[in-house]
């Protein structure tokens, strides 16, 4: 018998006095991914609300593919796209109470414009003029976050000091299936649990980190299962069913602002586009896998469930279009103006004190701009 049989045999009865802490049943998610669209749950969906979830899908698809264009035109040094997400994007920053915060990663520029930030401020990370590129408190948006998951223990951290100081604010994560694999994922959910923070986890499992798929990072049954672990609810939803992500959301975040802790949501949709344009996805995927979740579209969903409820015709479709246009048009039109920048103020808003290190840096900056200036005058 080797040790690990010997160890298998052995296996000592708890104490009389061990309970689990916590009745692990509730916490699981369901089987299958939540629905809402093409089910009779639909018919209870506010019309009102369906409306404004397609006109802001319809914007949201409209900005990714200007956003890439512009990438592709050198405007933009790298745009992760979000298209085939935008439900998930969408749906994040609608759940939300103006005084909450969104916590995003670098592929939710979209998320953060349809909380409100200004559409070029969202790109001017990407483009390599600034650190954020927007205010974080005007809109309660943090900023991208490119290394995967370390805005989670962010968004944990903003979530229990607002708790300890009486506010009544909960923090939305966003986080990619490839941020699962990570540390940082690990330490907030554990640390949310612990601490009862009223944080929302939502992991837009999209198939792939970069090249690589889920069913190489992961053996659980889903990533919502990893809830249980934790002493948290998982869910499982269509990440697809705009409607279904925006229930589901907006119950974890009542969930969290009532004092019952954080939820970690799975959301399963797809990045039909690739990780960024600097990409192959052609060396790890199939069209016929691309094109059968284009068939799944969000948008067309959405659309198709306001056609067959009467909710939206025509002219309803064209004023979306004409709209996410007038965006897109702003949009190329100030991003193809050339900013005026300082190279100064890479030191500027770092810390609220400079530190001695960037101090040294800023005085040698400032001496070859001198000497730049000195020798362009003789």
């Amino acid at each position: 018998m080797t040790v690990m049989e010997q160890r298998g045999a052995y296996r000592p009865s708890p104490p009389p006095a061990w309970q689990p802490r916590t009745d692990p049943a509730p916490l699981l998610p369901d089987a299958e991914p939540y629905r809402v669209l093409g089910t009779e749950a639909a018919a209870k969906a506010d019309p009102g609300l369906l409306r404004r979830l397609y006109a802001e899908l319809v914007r949201g698809r409209r900005y990714n593919t200007q956003a890439t264009a512009l990438t592709k035109q050198g405007r933009l040094a790298v745009y992760p796209s979000s298209t085939g997400q935008e439900a998930c994007e969408v749906a994040a920053a609608l759940a939300l109470e103006e005084r909450d915060w969104l916590f995003p990663s670098y592929r939710d520029t979209l998320a953060a414009v349809a909380r409100g930030v200004d559409p070029v401020q969202a790109l001017t990370l990407l483009r390599g003029d600034w650190h954020t590129g927007y205010d974080p408190r005007e809109h309660r948006v943090a900023p991208l976050c490119t290394p995967l998951a370390t805005q989670l223990p962010h968004a944990v951290g903003l979530a229990h000091a607002a708790r300890l100081k009486g506010d009544d604010v909960v923090a939305l994560a966003l986080v990619g299936d490839g941020g699962t694999s990570e540390g940082d994922f690990h330490e907030a959910l554990n640390f949310a649990a612990v601490w009862q923070a009223p944080v929302v986890f939502l992991v837009q499992n999209n198939g792939f980190a970069i090249s690589v798929p889920l069913a190489k990072q992961t053996a659980a049954p889903s990533l919502a299962h990893k809830a249980v672990g934790y002493g948290m609810p998982g869910r499982l939803v269509d990440g697809n069913d705009a409607a279904a992500v925006h229930e589901v959301l907006t119950d974890a975040v009542r969930h969290a602002r009532a004092g019952g802790g954080p939820t970690l949501i799975e959301a399963i949709t797809y990045r039909i586009d690739a990780h960024t344009n600097a990409d192959d996805a052609t060396r790890y995927r199939g069209d016929s896998e691309v094109e059968t979740w284009r068939g799944h579209d969000p948008i067309a969903l959405l659309e198709h469930e306001l056609t067959e409820r009467g909710l939206l015709d025509e002219a309803g479709k064209q004023a979306a279009m004409d709209a996410a246009e007038a965006m897109a048009a702003d949009l190329r039109e100030r991003m193809n103006q050339d900013p005026r920048l300082d190279p100064r103020d890479l030191f500027a808003q770092v810390y609220a004190e400079p530190t001695q290190q960037l101090r040294e840096q800023q005085a040698q900056l400032q001496a070859e701009l001198d000497a730049e200036s000195e020798g362009s005058h003789r």
